[in-house]
């Protein structure tokens, strides 16, 4: 039987697919904030598609991959400031602003950290240990600065129409709290899957840690 449940993968496609046609049909956001919010979505999905046979992924990692989805076209359909489930957790907790969008910064740090591991480490650039976890954790500040920066140069390009996608909800730290909820996200990754991903690549004959 093929490890890699090419039958689920299957089905989390579909998943996605159907959710990006259902949430991107009509958003309650402009146009041009869910095209934004959807950027890796839109990029990410054809890429992993193409690539499934010569660089298949982990079981763990599809899954993950494909919640991580979903919390952006959410996102996207509303805009991050704007997402009910959000104002829900706002009414219960208490809180400020919709938190939505920090839930979206720790998937941006707990997501990507593991794929970032899985190809790094069965491309034998990295090794399992202290300095993989570092390495791995400057990786996702570098990423959650560069999506950063791509707010900032989107505003300076566009003006107030930027505003919903940069959804700073009038926090003048919003920049500084994006990218330590990414770096929680990633420590939190590391921390409590490493060596259910270490097992399955393992199992898998991908090189997991020995």
């Amino acid at each position: 039987m093929d490890p890699f449940r090419p039958r689920a993968a299957f089905l989390l496609l579909a998943l996605v697919a159907a959710s990006f046609t259902l949430l991107g049909w009509a958003p309650k956001a402009d146009r041009f904030t869910w095209f934004m919010e959807n950027v890796p979505v839109i990029l990410g999905v054809p890429f992993l598609v193409a690539t499934h046979r010569r660089f298949p992924l982990s079981p763990l990692l599809q899954v993950l991959l494909a919640l991580h989805a979903l919390v952006l076209m959410v996102g996207g359909h509303w805009t991050y400031a704007e997402v009910p489930a959000g104002f829900w957790v706002k009414d219960w907790l208490h809180l400020a602003r919709n938190p939505y969008d920090r839930l979206g910064h720790l998937f941006q740090g707990f997501v990507p950290v593991l794929l970032f591991r899985e190809v790094l480490h069965r491309k034998g650039v990295l090794r399992p240990g202290p300095w993989s976890v570092a390495v791995l954790l400057l990786m996702v500040l570098g990423l959650s600065a560069a999506y950063e920066l791509l707010e900032w140069l989107t505003a300076v390009a566009t003006g107030a129409k930027a505003d919903a996608f940069l959804g700073t909800q009038g926090d003048p730290w919003d920049t500084q709290w994006d990218m330590a909820c990414a770096l929680i996200g990633a420590s939190l990754a590391l921390a409590t899957l490493s060596r259910v991903h270490d097992r399955q690549l393992s199992k898998l004959g991908l090189g997991g840690a020995k």
